[in-house]
């Protein structure tokens, strides 16, 4: 068992790794509440493991939300199910390499959490407005990182809607029409369905997911207090460098990058590359194929396309 500790501390600890990290956390918050599950059961007190999952999942009373307003940020990194953790950890996976590779650790990290965040926002405001779901609000209850996935599958579809998976049965796929099969899936279930909250807020990412690329394209990134405070969260584990005395002039080196932050989340990748940036990744393209960029080329190539 050790050796599996070791291994998921080291995927953890990784730069430019955020994916598998969000992944990692999900998958730790499961096997640990499982692991408490099959303990309280045979100890015959199931009463004790509701009462951790209620602290985890979000209510969709308005008045229980008030006394426990950290679940809408714990409810999305909750599960309590195999095949339900399973599907949204696919399903953020196969989306968020697309996020990661064109727009880096740090929008993928601000897509899940805004994503989580409005689906949970929606879901409140659903259940404590509208009378079809009014009846309900005393007994809803909502876990589970969906609407934080659909978020990053809707603005990976917003950023590349012609990108093509290659599906089983199907062949390829563009994963606009993905993303709309499971967004209209979800409309669908949200009235009358056995998962009406879940629904409910797979519509809230989604909207998330399209305004946050559709933002970020024409210059806006409403991500940047997730990225703050992702920041400020990394550099209190962060050990202090050493005080060295230097009589040399002292050159402007990089900070030790955090394992929310990337490369190609500083300032100077951010900016738009010049002609010949763009002319050399073309025949680059033109010489290998465009699988041979960089992640670092394709967002550059990406940031020029915007500009133009």
């Amino acid at each position: 068992m050790s050796g599996l500790f070791d291994d998921f501390r080291s995927e953890f600890s990784k730069p430019n790794n955020t994916l598998v990290q969000l992944i990692l956390i999900n998958t730790v918050v499961f096997l640990t509440l499982l692991l408490a599950k099959a303990g309280l059961m045979m100890a015959q007190n199931t009463h004790m493991y509701n009462i951790i999952m209620a602290q985890l999942m979000i209510p969709s009373g308005i008045r229980s939300f008030l006394y426990k307003p950290w679940t809408l940020i714990t409810y999305f990194f909750t599960h309590d199910d195999i095949f339900h953790i399973l599907y949204n950890m696919l399903f953020l996976y196969w989306f968020g390499k697309l996020i990661d590779e064109y727009l880096g650790n740090r929008r993928l990290v601000g897509l899940y959490m805004m994503g989580g965040i409005a689906g949970g926002l929606l879901f409140l405001l659903m259940y404590n407005t509208v009378p079809y779901f009014q009846g309900l609000s005393d007994t809803g209850k909502m876990l589970g990182a969906s609407a934080a996935a659909f978020s990053v599958a809707v603005g990976a579809a917003t950023l590349l809607p012609n990108y093509t998976f290659h599906l089983l049965f199907f062949g390829p796929v563009r994963i606009k029409y993905i993303v709309f099969f499971f967004i209209t899936f979800s409309i669908a279930k949200a009235v009358g369905g056995n998962n009406v909250g879940g629904e409910l807020s797979h519509i809230g990412g989604a909207l998330m997911g399209f305004f946050y690329v559709k933002l970020l394209q024409n210059g806006t990134d409403i991500g940047r207090p997730i990225y703050w405070l992702m920041e400020s969260w990394s550099s209190i584990f962060r050990p202090m460098p050493a005080v060295k005395v230097s009589y040399r002039q002292r050159s402007n080196a990089s900070t030790q990058a955090s394992p929310f932050a990337s490369a190609s989340g500083s300032s100077s990748t951010l900016s738009t590359p010049d002609q010949d940036e763009v002319d050399m990744i073309l025949d680059k393209i033109s010489r290998s194929g465009y699988e041979s960029l960089t992640r670092e080329e394709k967002q550059k190539l990406f940031r020029a396309s915007q500009r133009n």
